[in-house]
């Protein structure tokens, strides 16, 4: 909590039950609309649906990957007043560790009264400039999710999750939620689910949580070498720094680049690993078809899906090992 600049931290089971947890808090239920991104990990949309809620997206910005603001709120616009009167929150991703547009997104939430709820599984530690000074993500809406999945940024040795919130009743009905909404124990007050943190976990991320800014910083300079040594290469577009390279946090180095998986199989028969985050947008998955999207709906998030590829960062990376990506990046383009 102090690190992230909030009163309280709820620890939890992953960062998919972080998201879970804090709709559940709101008494999310069917009939209810949630706005979020259609491009993200599932989680984001999935813990939405399994509360039968009304999944609602709005496309990305093409730069940053993140939920446009002007997107959400022709969404909100294109609404009947009946149907805005039922958007009871608006679930942004900071996506890759870099804030979503927070300042926009919380304007146009307070002028239709909707709560925020951050999805910083990525993004632990991003910082975001606003009027009143530099804020961490985390701090905006009425809960902040993060994941402690061992390849985060914070990363512990299996599942674990954490929701951040300066309301003091709506942590305690968390502390709660994640223990079978029970108190005293076998009284239930209301249903919860068993979304503890495991000690063994909590353990290692107190230990990790003193080195995490001199991570982040390893892997601002990793990002900085890669983005100086590709610039002049037309084919690649690297990632866009939306406010300031210290806020971003690279939890991926993500690349715009044509022939994406031809590139990825060339790196992959050198023995450099790749991601694609995300192959196929929220929209167009085979269990979300029942909503009724249809391929073009959300183009942003539709040319990230088909052209970003992902490529190795860590602090810990060479500039060895980096001359050697960036030199094979070199000769597919050059070829």
């Amino acid at each position: 909590a102090e690190y992230c600049g909030v009163r309280y931290a709820v620890g939890v089971s992953s960062g998919t039950d972080a998201l879970l947890a804090s709709l559940m808090a709101l008494d999310i239920s069917p009939g209810d609309k949630v706005i979020t991104t259609p491009y993200s990990f599932f989680a984001t949309a999935g813990v939405v649906a399994r509360l039968q809620a009304d999944l609602i997206f709005a496309d990305i910005n093409p730069d940053s990957y993140n939920i446009d603001p002007v997107e959400v709120e022709k969404v909100l616009e294109n609404m009947s007043g009946e149907e805005r009167e039922k958007v009871r929150a608006l679930l942004p991703v900071h996506l890759y560790g870099q804030a979503a547009y927070m300042t926009e997104l919380m304007d146009i939430c307070r002028k239709h009264n909707i709560e925020i709820v951050e999805d910083g599984a990525q993004a632990i530690g991003v910082r975001y400039q606003t009027d009143d000074g530099v804020r961490k993500v985390g701090s905006f809406g009425i809960a902040g999710c993060f994941s402690f999945f061992p390849s985060k940024n914070l990363g512990g040795l299996g599942d674990g999750g954490m929701v951040v919130t300066d309301d003091e009743s709506y942590s305690d009905r968390l502390r709660l939620m994640r223990d079978h909404g029970a108190q005293p124990r076998y009284y239930h007050s209301f249903i919860g689910g068993n979304f503890r943190l495991d000690t063994i976990q909590a353990a290692v991320l107190l230990v990790k949580l003193k080195y995490l800014d001199q991570w982040h910083a390893g892997r601002q300079r990793v990002a900085a070498y890669y983005d100086e040594c590709l610039s002049d290469l037309s084919e690649v577009k690297t990632p866009v720094i939306s406010y300031k390279r210290d806020y971003h946090i690279y939890n991926q180095y993500v690349v715009t680049v044509p022939q994406r998986d031809e590139l990825k199989d060339f790196l992959g028969e050198n023995n450099v690993s790749t991601g694609i985050y995300y192959p196929v947008p929220f929209h167009l998955q085979p269990c979300f078809k029942y909503l009724g999207y249809q391929p073009g709906d959300f183009p942003n998030s539709e040319y990230a899906a088909k052209t970003t590829l992902a490529l190795p960062v860590y602090p810990e990376i060479s500039t060895a090992q980096q001359d050697y990506v960036i030199d094979l990046i070199r000769k597919f383009y050059q070829n």
